[in-house]
C-alpha cells in the first residue's frame, strides 16, 4: 500500500488531455457580458496525469500542491463534490493527485481538463451511472471548455463554447510553445480592442477558408513575450494562440520537422511536440476500461 493510502480502482493514472483552439471567433455578448464563441476543439496527446485513492465516506480533498490554486478552488475537487451531489454515490470519498504537465494558463484547457477527468473517472469508480449527457451538464457548471473534455471528441462549439458538434478534422504533429509569461482571460475578454461582431461561419466554410483567433491581436499586443514567440514559431509553419492563453502552435509537416525545429526553441520558452488527437486518451481509457470490464463477466 502506498503512503497515499489504497488507490480507488486500478492504481494507474487517467489523462486528462490538452486541447488546441483551431480557431476562434467572438461573434457577439450576451446582457450578462458572456462572449458568445465560435471555436473548434482538438484534443493533444500531452496530458495531465490524475490518480485516485481511497478516503473514507464525504471525505474530498487534493494531495500535493498546484501552484496558485488553492484546494478549495482546485476544480477536480469541485467536480468530485458535485459528482458527489448529483449522484448515488453519496458514501464515497476520494483524495485527488493531480500531476501537472499541461501549462497552467497556457490556453490548452488544463484546469477544466483535469474537472472532466475527475468527473469521468470518478463516475466509473464510484459507480455512479451518470450519463455522459448527465456528467457535461455538471461539467459546464464549473467551466465552459469541461463539457468537450467530458465528451472526449474533437469539435465545433459555439454559445459560450457549449454547444458541441463533432468534427473529424486533420491530425497533425504540432509544435507547442509557452514563452514566459501568463495571460488572464478575463483581462482579455476586457480589452476594449476585442472584436466582438466577427460574422458567424460554418463548419464547411472553416475548413475550406480557415479562421483566426480573434484574441490574438490583443494578446500580441498586451504580451510582447507572446508576440515574439508567433513570430520564431511563424518562420518554421502559420503560427497562432490557442484559446487565450499564452501558449502558441503550429501545424508542422510531420514529427520530425517539429522535432527539428524544437531543437532550435530559445531556452527561455518551454516547447513540446504533439499529437492533434480527435478522439481524447480519456475517452480512449474509459473504452478500454469498459472493454475490460465486459471480458471479465
Amino acid at each position: 500500500m502506498s503512503d497515499l493510502g489504497e488507490p480507488l480502482g486500478r492504481p494507474d493514472v487517467w489523462p486528462a488531455p490538452g486541447k488546441l483552439n483551431l480557431f476562434l471567433h467572438v461573434v457577439g455578448q450576451r446582457a450578462d457580458g458572456y462572449h458568445l464563441l465560435q471555436t473548434a476543439f482538438q484534443f493533444i496527446d500531452l496530458c495531465d496525469e490524475i490518480r485516485f485513492w481511497q478516503r473514507p465516506p464525504g471525505v474530498i480533498e487534493r494531495i500535493g500542491d498546484v501552484p496558485g490554486v488553492p484546494p478549495e478552488e482546485d476544480l477536480t475537487v469541485r467536480a468530485a463534490r458535485s459528482l458527489l451531489s448529483a449522484s448515488c454515490a453519496h458514501r464515497a470519498g476520494v483524495a485527488i493527485e493531480v500531476e501537472k504537465r499541461l501549462p497552467m494558463q497556457g490556453g490548452v484547457g488544463g484546469g477544466s481538463s483535469d474537472a472532466a477527468t475527475a468527473l469521468v473517472a470518478l463516475n466509473q469508480l464510484w459507480g455512479a451511472g451518470l450519463s455522459l449527457d448527465e456528467l457535461a451538464t455538471i461539467g459546464l457548471q464549473l467551466g465552459a471548455d469541461v463539457p468537450v473534455f467530458v465528451r472526449g471528441r474533437a469539435a465545433w462549439a459555439e454559445g459560450v463554447g457549449e454547444l458541441l458538434t463533432p468534427v473529424d478534422f486533420p491530425e497533425p504533429w504540432y509544435l507547442l510553445v509557452r514563452p514566459e509569461v501568463t495571460v488572464s482571460t478575463a483581462e482579455v475578454f476586457k480589452a476594449p480592442e476585442l472584436t466582438r461582431d466577427s460574422p458567424v461561419i460554418t463548419i464547411r466554410g472553416f475548413l475550406t477558408a480557415g479562421g483566426q483567433n480573434d484574441c490574438e491581436p490583443v494578446v500580441r499586443r498586451r504580451f510582447p513575450a507572446v508576440a515574439e514567440a508567433l513570430d520564431w514559431l511563424g518562420r518554421f509553419a502559420p503560427a497562432r494562440l490557442t484559446g487565450t492563453g499564452s501558449c502558441v502552435y503550429a501545424a508542422m509537416a510531420g514529427e520530425a520537422e517539429a522535432r527539428e525545429a524544437l531543437a532550435g526553441l530559445p531556452a527561455r520558452w518551454a516547447g513540446h511536440v504533439v499529437r492533434g488527437l480527435n478522439r481524447s486518451p480519456l475517452a480512449a481509457r474509459c473504452e478500454l476500461e469498459q472493454d475490460g470490464s465486459e471480458s471479465g463477466r
